[in-house]
C-alpha cells in the first residue's frame, strides 16, 4: 500500500510540474501557493536530515573536516560536511574569491525563465549562485543593482545586509546603522537580502529564532581577508537560526554572512579550469496553519528557476 501511494504521489507531484512547464503558467513554486504536500518525519519526501532536524529540540551539527583546493589564483573551492549525533547531516558546497582577481554581477531574469544551466551557457561565468529574494512573477522582492541599473523597489526598509560591488571591489554590508541607498551609492551591482547570519559584531541575532523553516541554503559572506566566502548546502537539515550558529564556529574565518534565498533556488554552479560542479536544491518546508507542509519536490520535473543569481567572472 504504501508503495502504490507514492507511486501515486510521484504521478501527481509530474503532473503539476507538466502543467507548471508548459502551460504557459509561471513555474515558480512558492510557499503563497497552493502546491505544497504534508511533511512530517515519517513520510518518504522528507529527507532523513530533515526528519532529524524536526525534533524538539533538533540535535546541534559541528564542522566535519575540510580542506581548501584551489582551482584558479584567487578562487578556492571545499566541501564542509555538517555532523550531529555521529554522522553527516548536511554538506555546503564552498568557494572562495578573490575580488581582485575575480569580478561579481548581479542578474536578473524577470520571466523566471532561467535555471541553473541556462545561466551558466548565458553568462559564461566561473560561479553561479541563486541571490536575494524576488515576487511571484521573477521581480526582485528587495532593491538590487544590474549592471548600474536599480532594480527592485524603491522604497524599502532593511536592517539586515546587503551585498555590494563598488568599482570591482566586493564586499557585505551591515545595514543595522546603514540605509542601503547609501550602500548601492556608486555601485556598480548589488543586491540586499536577509537575515544577516552574522553580523559586523559577530553577533547571529538577526536570524529569527525557534524556526521550524527547513531549507536548502545558500548564502555569500566575507573572511577577515576580504575574500568572498560563497555557500550552497546540499540537504535542508538548518533553520536560519542554526545555520548562523553553525557557520560561526565553523573553521571559515566568517566575519560576516548575508543569507540569500532558499529552497529549491538554493542552486550552485561552477566551472573553471576543468573543475565543474553542479547543485541545486530540492527541499523546503516551512509550518502553515500549525502543520508542517513541504514545497513539491522540484526535482521530479527537474531544476528550479532562479529570477536571481550572483555571478563571478575572472578579470580580464
Amino acid at each position: 500500500m504504501k508503495r502504490k501511494i507514492i507511486v501515486l504521489v510521484i504521478v501527481v507531484l509530474a503532473g503539476a510540474g507538466a502543467y507548471t512547464l508548459f502551460s504557459g503558467v509561471n513555474p515558480l513554486i512558492r510557499f503563497e501557493g497552493s502546491l505544497s504536500i504534508p511533511a512530517t518525519p515519517d513520510r518518504p519526501w522528507v529527507s532523513e536530515s530533515m526528519a532529524l532536524a524536526m525534533r524538539d529540540p533538533p540535535p546541534t551539527a559541528t564542522a566535519g573536516p575540510m580542506n581548501w583546493r584551489e582551482i584558479a589564483p584567487g578562487f578556492d573551492v571545499a566541501e564542509l560536511p555538517a555532523i550531529a549525533e555521529g554522522r553527516e547531516v548536511d554538506r555546503i558546497m564552498l568557494a572562495r574569491i578573490d575580488s581582485r582577481r575575480f569580478r561579481f554581477a548581479v542578474r536578473n531574469a524577470p520571466a523566471a525563465n532561467k535555471r541553473l544551466a541556462d545561466w551558466m551557457s548565458d553568462l559564461g561565468a566561473a560561479l553561479i549562485v541563486n541571490g536575494s529574494f524576488f515576487t511571484k512573477t521573477g521581480a526582485p522582492e528587495t532593491p538590487i543593482v544590474s549592471d548600474g541599473a536599480a532594480l527592485g523597489p524603491t522604497t524599502y526598509d532593511s536592517k539586515h545586509g546587503a551585498f555590494v560591488s563598488v568599482g570591482g571591489v566586493a564586499s557585505i554590508r551591515d545595514l543595522q546603522h546603514d540605509d542601503w541607498q547609501k550602500a548601492f551609492q556608486g555601485a556598480d551591482d548589488g543586491m540586499v537580502s536577509y537575515p544577516l547570519l552574522i553580523a559586523s559584531d559577530g553577533s547571529t541575532s538577526r536570524a529569527p529564532t525557534g524556526s521550524k523553516w527547513l531549507a536548502n541554503r545558500s548564502f555569500v559572506g566575507q573572511d577577515s581577508a576580504g575574500r568572498m566566502i560563497i555557500g550552497t548546502t546540499t540537504d535542508a537539515f538548518f533553520s536560519l537560526d542554526r545555520l548562523a550558529e553553525f557557520l560561526k564556529e565553523a573553521p571559515l574565518d566568517l566575519t560576516i554572512a548575508l543569507n540569500l534565498d532558499g529552497g529549491p533556488v538554493a542552486c550552485q554552479g561552477i566551472r573553471l579550469n576543468g573543475f565543474q560542479r553542479k547543485q541545486c536544491g530540492r527541499w523546503e518546508m516551512r509550518v502553515q496553519y500549525g502543520q508542517p507542509r513541504m514545497a513539491v519536490p522540484w526535482r521530479v520535473f527537474g531544476t528550479a528557476p532562479m529570477p536571481i543569481v550572483l555571478a563571478a567572472f575572472p578579470r580580464t
